[in-house]
């Protein structure tokens, strides 16, 4: 059995790194399996990149231009860099086919593969079975990657509104109409990160005959675990004798879809009610802002984490790990916390109603409510002897549900029936 995953880059987001560590865990399980990027950032042998040369790899960012040049048309559109994501995948890499074909792989798994590696019509000319991981609601709509409070990819897109679109035949509509024609003429078996992905999924105009599975991200429990907590707040500079906020993301501070406006306001609402002495704020992916946000603490920036071993020191060192995201297809910062035995405080919604069992593993705080999330931190933290179950918890929900191992397996299974059918 030999497994290809594409996916535009092998190390860096939140896809990559879910992309790679099921990689991993089917290595680890003895399957030949091996990752296609268009742009390869590691040394693993296992990974290879489509662009075998520089000069093939400056003409494939030439035509990734080809994007921008679209979107540029659409001059209200909302700003890329507070995660209003729009990709209208125009085009592919130039030596995907070439490497494919040398490859010869049995099955072809796909993840996040739209900005440039693999435009939609590709998706015919794969004659293996295809299993597609859906990592984001890409895949379902004209283009968005979240559609906030949008509902037309339920329809056939059309106006979109991170567009700042007033027409109906605009590039959504197009690229809806262009992966139409694709996914009616190919055979993907789909598989969602979440349940509410997944829900997503059978709502939508694109997908809502296919079968759609839910096989949940994962990690090596063996990598993320919990360290001395005494021990990480000394190694971050930290008080040993407050507790410890902690928040993340890529981009944390600008992506309003990760929801920092919201635990901007929650920490104000702390500091006021008079907890100014027991809490000390931490937030990694991103520097300190030119602009100072009033949170009442002074928070601690971290800048980007990439390495396992820092980001686990800052998961231990966390009391509390708030993910107060308005969207999220899973969470993976929820389980990396959760790995490490922080508790995890999020809101009641999308893919981190997988994760968060309420007043179990963390609090999940009614949506978008201020009091409520400020209420779940101080109630995470206030009680030791609860604290310690809720850590103690924490980890055995990872151990139980989320572990590279458990993934691997489940996805075995999908290739062997896939196979099995094939044949």
């Amino acid at each position: 059995m030999k497994i290809l995953h594409l996916n535009t880059v092998d190390l860096g987001d939140g896809a990559s790194r879910g992309t790679y560590w099921l990689h991993q865990g089917l290595l680890q399980k003895g399957i030949d399996s091996n990752i296609l990027v268009m742009r390869k950032t590691s040394n693993d042998p296992t990974v290879i990149s489509s662009s075998r040369s520089n000069l093939i790899y400056k003409f494939d960012r030439i035509k990734n231009s080809i994007d921008d040049i679209t979107l540029s048309l659409y001059r209200d559109r909302l700003n890329n860099s507070e995660g209003n994501f729009f990709s209208p995948s125009c085009t592919s890499s130039t030596g995907v086919y070439r490497a494919i074909k040398e490859i010869s792989p049995d099955i072809i798994h796909l993840h996040w593969i739209n900005k440039g590696f693999l435009k939609p019509e590709s998706l015919k000319q794969l004659d293996v079975p295809i299993v597609w991981t859906l990592r984001d609601m890409w895949p379902l709509s004209g283009g968005c990657h979240y559609a906030i409070e949008c509902t037309e990819y339920t329809n056939s897109c059309g106006k979109c509104p991170l567009l700042g679109s007033r027409s109906e035949n605009d590039i959504s509509r197009k690229l809806w109409l262009r992966k139409r024609k694709s996914w009616s003429s190919s055979e993907i078996n789909l598989v969602a990160i979440s349940n509410w992905l997944a829900d997503c999924a059978k709502s939508s105009s694109l997908f809502r005959d296919k079968k759609i599975r839910v096989i949940h991200n994962a990690l090596d429990e063996n990598k993320f675990k919990p360290l001395s907590k005494s021990f990480s707040k000394e190694a971050l500079s930290l008080n040993p004798n407050k507790k410890v906020i902690a928040f993340g993301a890529i981009n944390a501070l600008k992506n309003k879809n990760k929801g920092f406006q919201y635990l901007a306001k929650a920490l104000k609402k702390l500091f006021d009610e008079g907890f100014s002495e027991s809490f000390e704020v931490v937030i990694f992916g991103s520097l300190e802002p030119t602009e100072k946000v009033d949170l009442g603490f002074k928070p601690t920036y971290l800048g980007t984490l990439r390495d396992n071993i820092a980001l686990s020191l800052v998961y231990s060192a966390a009391d509390v790990m708030v993910v107060p995201s308005i969207q999220e297809a899973f969470g993976k910062t929820a389980i990396e916390a959760m790995a490490c035995g922080t508790p995890v405080v999020s809101f009641d919604s999308t893919g981190l109603k997988d994760i968060v069992d309420h007043r179990l593993t963390g609090y999940r705080a009614q949506c978008f409510d201020i009091a409520d999330l400020a209420y779940g931190i101080r109630w995470v933290c206030e009680d030791s002897e609860r604290h310690t179950k809720l850590s103690r918890q924490s980890r055995k929900s990872v151990e139980d549900r989320f572990t590279t191992k458990r993934q691997a397996n489940s996805y075995h299974q999908l290739y062997l029936e896939l196979l099995s059918a094939s044949s």
